[in-house]
């Protein structure tokens, strides 16, 4: 069997916006600590279950150009989420597997495909520092991952120790009926807001019948959509209170804001309504320019669509703590 040492992974360069993230810093927005994390919660926990870690663990995220790494030792990792063209010494590299990489070989991502983030996760997990329960980069605010900050060139990042049998999962594959198809243009589920009752009828057929687009303000901490105008039934002032991942916001010029991970803690826009949980890894891989339409369902509804597709993924590649490693 083989033994592997804990990754030593060069960062040769660092592409567009590649940080340290995990599933996030959950339990102090009353403090004003975001949450932030990965985007793409499906893709994370599918790159770690395959190499073996804990959901939880930190991971790689990469944005539209990823990074080229050079790795010291023989890793195991996984590569999922956008098609961002990943290649091992020029060689296509494996996605949504479990693959060794040997000592010395560089990782390049080149132009992307399909989607806006790729996700990396080496077996053992990237080791950055804890920060209130979370190794999450939380850029704006200069917390957590690796000194608070998206990788740059000259970074030296370290895995954590490997399971002892996880060279036996090299090969092991997320089956392709679970692939996610990256469209450049998404229906997302959304169930009422807590201020739904605060918009016009005709506000929610617009948001409901006709299409947005997501503008070049965008980024991790939310998505600015054009289209339609959506109105409230009076200007009543709000109170500021706590935000979701995927709760759509609507300031005064009526274009709507789909909150991301790096949301604010709290807000005082009206907040007409959520994206489904299920739904918010396919919002996660749009760019601007891509299209979204939106379909009202109930909260039963959106929890069966969440507990479906956990089903599904369970089945096909059970958590850590359920595996023989």
């Amino acid at each position: 069997m083989m033994e592997l040492h804990p990754a030593k992974i060069l960062v040769l360069k660092s592409g567009w916006l590649t940080t340290v993230q995990d599933l996030g810093r959950y339990g102090r927005q009353h403090c004003g600590v975001s949450v932030s994390g990965v985007m793409d919660s499906f893709s994370t926990i599918v790159a770690n279950r395959l190499v073996g870690n804990p959901d939880q663990a930190a991971v790689l995220e990469c944005t539209l150009k990823g990074p080229e790494l050079q790795f010291e030792q023989d890793t195991v990792v996984a590569i999922t989420g956008a098609d961002l063209s990943p290649t091992i010494d020029g060689h296509n590299a494996p996605t949504w597997e479990c693959i060794l990489i040997p000592h010395g070989s560089r990782l390049h991502f080149g132009l992307p495909r399909a989607g806006a983030r790729a996700y990396l996760a080496v077996a053992g997990g990237f080791e950055v520092p804890l920060v209130m329960d979370s190794r999450s980069t939380h850029w704006a605010s200069e917390t957590g991952g690796h000194h608070g900050r998206p990788l740059k060139s000259g970074d030296v990042l370290y895995g954590g120790q490997a399971g002892p049998s996880v060279t036996q999962r090299i090969g092991t594959g997320l089956p392709g009926s679970l692939h996610p198809h990256y469209e450049r243009s998404v229906t997302l589920h959304i169930i009422p807001g807590p201020q739904y009752d605060f918009f016009a009828n005709h506000s929610i057929t617009a948001l409901t019948e006709t299409s947005y687009t997501v503008s070049p303000q965008s980024d991790r901490m939310g998505y600015r959509l054009a289209g339609p105008k959506i109105a409230r039934t009076d200007s009543d002032q709000f109170i500021s209170d706590g935000t979701a991942m995927g709760a759509l916001q609507v300031p005064s010029d009526g274009q709507p804001i789909l909150l991301m991970a790096d949301r604010q803690t709290t807000g005082g826009y009206p907040k007409i309504a959520v994206v489904s949980s299920a739904d918010l890894p396919l919002a996660a891989q749009l760019t601007p320019g891509d299209r979204i339409n939106f379909i009202l369902c109930t909260v039963a509804h959106a929890q069966t669509l969440l507990r479906t597709h956990r089903a599904r993924l369970d089945a096909a590649l059970p958590p850590s703590d359920r595996l023989h490693t």
